[in-house]
């Protein structure tokens, strides 16, 4: 996620040379490439966590310190 980012709220994926952006209301990819498995994992990962991705978005919106986020266990 990055700060003042633009709409809609979303969050970039990265996996080796790949990387993705995903809409976190919806989960849908909104741009890039993931191969499968890693794109499994970060569905999992971001229906699990929507709410704290929703979170961070508007703290990074407003320019404040974002809150990590766990990753699956």
């Amino acid at each position: 996620m990055y700060y003042e980012d633009h709409n809609p709220p979303h969050f970039h994926a990265e996996y080796q040379e790949f990387t993705a952006e995903y809409d976190i209301r919806t989960l849908e990819k909104l741009a890039g490439t993931l191969p499968q498995r890693a794109h499994a994992i970060v569905m999992e990962w971001a229906s699990y966590h929507r709410g704290n991705l929703l979170e961070d978005w508007e703290l990074a919106r407003e320019s404040k310190r974002l809150k990590k986020i766990d990753p699956l266990k």
